[in-house]
């Protein structure tokens, strides 16, 4: 299998007060450069492995994908500082597809047709530890860091399909923000490393980091939420490569995944694990039914 790019967002939190509450409402547009940070004395900081930029008022719009990265010797894009359009990133949402009517939760469940097959590409390949006919494609409505609702899409295994649409339909209800919910084609696998990339996303056939087993993305039982905002580290490594700013989970932004939160509450009331709690790595984006 290929290494998946950071783009397609695979590396692979309740309640911290009202810093906790405050990070998981719809963010409205702001100034580029944010107030003083809410701090809470129970989120654990994780120490940045580069400087942190602080937002200018005159950055300029950022465009997601447009720089690639050089890359290290283990194929992943150079660690770079947070630019200051990221530090606080609420970027708007791009829509892939016509956003949900009204304003009540909506989803649909179906299997892999053909259309969905052929734009998946090299997601799925013969010799995956899950078949075709055992995942489901679903979409969700969810709000956007833009205060408006969208409909996302993804991929996993048909055993969790319900309980999936359970978690979007209380992170709608809590008004969590999520920047992009949308498929992982072959062009994220061809991608080079750019850094900047956030969509959350569910099934996609590789094995797990620096190991030769498979990942639970590859059996389609975990879920990476908002990567950017809660970013994979271990030792020098972070994914999203230009995430660092988000290390310092003390520093509560809208989008993080927080230790008592509305996203850690909604998984583990259907059972799953959240890759915060790991020790090594650190996996804040990542929500898994298998543990790990």
């Amino acid at each position: 299998m290929r290494r998946v790019a950071l783009s397609a967002t695979v590396v692979g939190s309740v309640l911290i007060g009202s810093a906790c509450a405050s990070a998981e409402q719809v963010a409205q547009p702001a100034p580029a450069s944010p107030s003083s940070p809410s701090r809470s004395p129970s989120a654990a900081a994780v120490p940045s492995v580069s400087a942190t930029v602080r937002a200018s008022p005159t950055a300029r719009p950022w465009q997601v994908g447009a720089t690639p990265l050089p890359r290290r010797q283990d194929g992943f894009g150079v660690i770079r500082p947070t630019p200051p359009e990221l530090v606080d990133r609420r970027l708007p949402t791009v829509d892939h597809l016509p956003p949900p009517a009204g304003r009540r939760f909506t989803a649909t469940t179906s299997g892999i047709s053909r259309d969905i097959r052929a734009r998946m590409g090299e997601t799925w390949q013969p010799g995956c530890p899950v078949r075709l006919t055992d995942l489901r494609y679903l979409t969700v409505a969810f709000w956007g860091f833009d205060g408006r609702r969208h409909t996302g899409e993804l991929v996993v295994n048909a055993r969790v399909a319900g309980d999936v649409v359970r978690v979007f339909r209380r992170l709608h209800a809590a008004r969590f923000p999520i920047e992009e919910m949308r498929l992982i084609t072959t062009a994220d696998l061809d991608a080079p490393p750019t850094g900047d990339g956030n969509n959350t996303a569910g099934f996609v056939c590789r094995r797990a980091r620096g190991q030769s087993r498979w990942s639970a993305h590859a059996h389609g039982l975990a879920i990476d939420l908002n990567p950017f905002q809660n970013p994979f580290h271990r030792r020098d490594l972070v994914l999203p490569e230009l995430a660092s700013a988000y290390l310092d989970r003390s520093r509560v932004r809208p989008g993080m995944v927080l230790r008592g939160g509305v996203a850690v509450r909604a998984f583990a009331g259907i059972g799953w694990t959240w890759g915060g709690t790991f020790r090594q790595p650190v996996d804040p984006m990542h929500f898994t039914a298998t543990g790990n």
